[in-house]
């Protein structure tokens, strides 16, 4: 009793508690503060960034090998699993990589379309590349042919790509450790697991607390490019979040929209049906927030309970279709920023690179960026290739980015699991339809 009366007396939360507690609102405040310091004292906005930008590069770079080469171990493992589960884990298989393909597809359309990053003439040698040369100096091999990017892809001793990181070649080994794993019996499988799983959790840890750090990496990166590089440079900044907002709104409700309509389901009103949901995501910035109560909603709606609990939560590893557009057309913008256009090859050899580096990309914050970082080291080192420094032009912007990120992701597994099930015939029809009319009945608490 007396716990519930100190409970009622407790004053609840002020905004004010909220706001200082909030990542999302120190990255702001880091936003601010960097654009005044690097418009009114370009001289102190440049000094800033060996502190800022640099250190937050240089964990990032030491992260990119671990983590790329655990997720993709745990996502060819994942799809293993997948085709063990029979009809629907095979066709939950294929949709995923078609529909997140053409996310990628989308990321590459809509940045050669809008150009957000054209005009901006950054220079890469102003990022101080030599900040990762370390990663990079053994890395210079001739890559630019896709006959070289093969060859290339094969690593000379299994601890050199991480040293140097060399994404491509972590890439190559984890799937072929992947593979070999994937034939030994379950009990051995499991032990093999289980470490790498724990060793997975431990590098994530530490993107965690990277992440805290992204308020001063905000910070340093608005106020050097905007000392650097002028004030116009926060236009294109601007441009590229409001580029990535259309180009994930076209997605669900154009692409999306006609795969559902051959299902015979109207997209507006699956996106009323979830919009609590979705409200839930983009106010914590966190997809796992709505996982439980998304995952009961559409049980409720009529899908199977199997099916809900299948295609939701592997969904979160091999669906994450707004990362993939955020990936190629992040790529796309930091080309145009510095002046380093892509050859076709160079194009297709990023989409293909992102075709297996997204997948097992578990929905941690920063493993976005993880992958980009980590695709640009992949398609080489070499001159009209992007250094993986550059991704230090995104940093001002990429929380907002990370949040069309999570609710599209959201509402692309949502999508998912309502047409996988359909498919397989898993779903109550009459009673989902009814959902989506009376969509207030259906709310979960």
């Amino acid at each position: 009793m007396l716990h519930d009366s100190h409970d009622l007396s407790a004053p609840p939360p002020t905004i004010v508690k909220k706001l200082v507690k909030s990542l999302p609102f120190w990255v702001i405040i880091g936003i601010i503060g960097g654009i005044f310091l690097g418009a009114l004292y370009p001289e102190y906005g440049i000094a800033t960034k060996p502190w800022t930008i640099d250190i937050f590069i240089r964990v990032l770079k030491w992260l990119i090998g671990p983590i790329i080469f655990l997720t993709i171990i745990y996502g060819i493992m994942g799809l293993d699993n997948l085709k063990s589960l029979g009809s629907l884990g095979i066709k939950a298989v294929i949709y995923f990589e078609v529909v997140s393909t053409l996310a990628l597809g989308v990321g590459l359309l809509f940045g050669e379309l809008f150009r957000p990053g054209h005009g901006m003439g950054l220079d890469i040698s102003a990022l101080d590349a030599s900040s990762v040369s370390k990663y990079t100096s053994n890395t210079t091999e001739n890559v630019e042919s896709f006959k070289g990017i093969l060859l290339h892809a094969i690593p000379s001793d299994p601890i050199t790509p991480f040293i140097h990181g060399n994404t491509l070649q972590v890439l190559v080994m984890a799937i072929v450790v992947a593979i070999v794993i994937s034939f030994f019996s379950r009990p051995l499988k499991n032990k093999i697991i289980v470490p790498l799983e724990k060793l997975q959790n431990f590098f994530f840890k530490i993107l965690t607390f990277l992440m805290y750090y992204s308020p001063v990496a905000a910070f340093g990166a608005m106020a050097f490019l905007i000392g650097k590089f002028g004030f116009d440079t926060l236009f294109n900044m601007a441009f590229l979040v409001i580029i990535m907002l259309i180009s994930c709104l076209f997605f669900i409700f154009v692409i999306l929209g006609i795969i559902c309509a051959l299902a015979k389901v109207n997209i507006f009103k699956f996106m009323r049906f979830i919009a609590r949901e979705v409200l839930v995501v983009f106010a914590t910035s966190s997809s796992e927030t709505a996982l439980a109560p998304l995952m009961r909603k559409l049980e409720l709606a009529g899908i199977n309970k199997g099916a809900v609990g299948l295609v939701i939560p592997t969904g979160y590893s091999f669906n994450l279709d707004c990362t993939n557009i955020y990936l190629t057309l992040s790529v796309i913008f930091l080309s145009q920023a510095f002046g380093i256009p892509l050859s076709f090859e160079q194009t297709i050899s990023m989409i293909i690179i992102l075709m297996i580096a997204s997948k097992g990309a578990v929905g941690v914050t920063g493993s976005g960026f993880i992958v980009l970082a980590g695709t640009l080291q992949a398609m080489g080192t070499g001159p009209g290739t992007i250094p993986a420094v550059s991704v230090a032009a995104l940093l001002g912007v990429d929380k907002f980015m990370s949040e069309m990120r999570a609710v599209g992701n959201l509402c692309g597994n949502s999508v998912a699991c309502m047409i996988v099930s359909i498919w397989d015939k898993k779903i109550d029809m009459d009673k989902f339809r009814y959902a989506l009319d009376h969509p207030e009945e259906f709310r979960v608490v």
